[in-house]
């Protein structure tokens, strides 16, 4: 028997979606009539614009003023650039399409825009440039005012928006299930890698773009590619269920690797492990790991350490999709449900842990070593950021 009380999003702020900047300095939380840029090491709020509308996706410009908005919620503020004309700071733009805004906060106007004919689904960007991802196309450009096209793939139904921006290279999904693309931004070359026998669920760059994780739909494996050979470095196992990856990050130097899942897990890899052979005692399972003949669920590498995370209470008609074949929900939003557990490094030895929806979390963990020499993983603090 179902015995959570139901939340009433009326009742207060509702987080449509939620996002971290480059450096995981700041997150950006998406609402109902706008959007609040958050301190991560303090979970303290920095700003807060109403633009009166939803915007379903806020995404930050590293930490310049500049933030790209998609319309999204009940009532949203964009695809059909509905704009107030009492408002002035708003820029008018004579066309019906689905938008995204370049959003100046210094000078609270819109620098430019982009239009496209379906609905967008994530948005990606940096000082240098933009990755609007559309259910089966994304588009890469050159920013500029206005944006510069380099390049248009057309790709598998991809509802979440997975696509990662590098400095040097953009990871998404290819034309097959579980295949990723690699766009590089110099060449403007083209690397394919066969992930995965089903849909992508979540993928992720380390900071050096020459590795890239990826985690499908059914969600028991993660695994490590390199680039540019595009060959497997190495995978791990999150589980033997099923589950729905929500978030995949790796540290600041690489040799950790962060995943949490609909499991309210935070499993912590260590990437420098696989490069050598792991010390059964270390294993999960022993010298079991060792016997030759049985399921390779016991020879396969686990997390070196794990923690609960909050997912929050949310009412019972806001689930959190597992399939990338799903396409409903809130427009605008990725996923078209409040994303939980996304995963964020500020140093090599704290991440936090965030999500949006009616019960909108903040949590911060820290990774370190206990005495036997084990790497362990611990929460510090946490808070309901939007009350």
């Amino acid at each position: 028997m179902n015995t959570r009380p139901v939340l009433d999003s009326s009742s207060g702020p509702f987080g449509l979606s939620v996002s971290f900047n480059a450096d995981n300095s700041c997150f950006s939380v998406a609402l109902e009539n706008g959007f609040r840029i958050y301190m991560t090491k303090s979970g303290d709020m920095n700003s807060v614009r109403e633009v009166g509308g939803g915007i379903g996706c806020a995404e930050m410009v590293g930490r310049t003023n500049y933030i790209a908005l998609v319309g999204g919620g009940k009532q949203p503020k964009f695809p059909q650039n509905k704009v107030c004309p009492q408002r002035s700071e708003w820029i008018w733009v004579d066309a019906d399409g689905y938008k995204v805004q370049i959003w100046n906060d210094s000078k609270q106007i819109v620098s430019t825009s982009l239009e496209f004919k379906t609905p967008i689904q994530r948005v990606r960007i940096s000082t240098s440039h933009l990755v609007v991802v559309l259910l089966n196309k994304v588009g890469i450009y050159k920013m500029k005012v206005p944006p510069d096209k380099l390049a248009e793939y057309e790709t598998v139904n991809n509802p979440f928006g997975l696509c990662s921006l590098g400095k040097k290279i953009v990871a998404f999904p290819g034309m097959n299930a579980g295949q990723v693309r690699l766009f590089d931004l110099t060449s403007g070359n083209i690397s394919i890698i066969n992930a995965h026998n089903s849909p992508l669920r979540a993928l992720a760059l380390n900071r050096d773009d020459d590795m890239v994780a990826t985690a499908s739909e059914q969600g028991t494996l993660v695994r490590l590619w390199s680039f540019p050979s595009c060959t497997k470095f190495t995978e791990y196992r999150r589980g033997v269920d099923p589950a729905a990856i929500f978030s995949i990050a790796f540290s600041p130097s690489g040799l950790m690797l962060a995943v949490t899942s609909d499991k309210s897990t935070l499993h912590i890899f260590n990437v420098e492990d696989r490069m050598s052979d792991t010390d059964p005692k270390q294993h999960k399972w022993g010298i079991l790991s060792k016997v030759p003949l049985l399921p390779r669920q016991f020879s396969d590498h686990y997390s070196n350490a794990t923690a609960k995370f909050e997912m929050g209470e949310e009412p019972d008609d806001n689930p959190v999709s597992r399939s990338a074949t799903f396409n409903a929900g809130i427009p605008g939003v990725p996923g078209g449900k409040p994303p939980k557990g996304v995963v964020g490094w500020t140093d090599e030895n704290t991440i936090f842990v965030v999500g949006a929806g009616s019960d909108a979390r903040w949590e911060k963990f820290i990774v370190g070593v206990n005495s036997d020499g084990r790497r362990i993983v611990y929460r510090e603090g946490w808070k309901k950021y939007l009350e």
